[in-house]
């Protein structure tokens, strides 16, 4: 038996859909691969499952996050920041790669906030 095709619910479909209007082959609702002598509807923009090779391979990378949610389901985590799916690229990953500049910033910001303090705060106690 083949893989088993991946069922998309509803906000995954419609963010198909915006993404099926970057394909090199849509045409008007048509697709341009399939067309032979007569239009025929884009099976993708139509369909809940991912039904085009075309569109697995070079089109739907571009969104990650979705793609994380429909190809890699076992190997996909939980962004902490957001709450998204995203690929690892490690085992130790634990935002996406949306969130992980912003975390990153704030983190350092408030190391250098603390080691400010510290060094502007030395020997000072408060009187009770």
């Amino acid at each position: 038996m083949g893989a088993k095709i991946p069922r998309m619910d509803y906000r995954q479909y419609r963010a198909a859909c915006r993404l099926v209007h970057e394909c090199c082959n849509y045409d008007n609702g048509n697709c341009i691969l399939l067309d032979n002598g007569e239009p025929c509807v884009c099976v993708q923009s139509i369909s809940y499952s991912l039904m085009c090779r075309w569109f697995i391979a070079a089109v739907l990378p571009l969104d990650g996050k979705l793609e994380a949610a429909l190809l890699h389901r076992a190997d996909r985590k939980r962004c902490t920041e957001c709450g998204g799916y995203f690929l690892p690229k490690s085992n130790r990953g634990k935002y996406c790669p949306d969130c992980v500049a912003r975390v990153r910033r704030r983190k350092e910001a408030e190391r250098q906030r603390k080691r400010y303090h510290l060094s502007t705060h030395l020997g000072y106690e408060r009187s009770p």
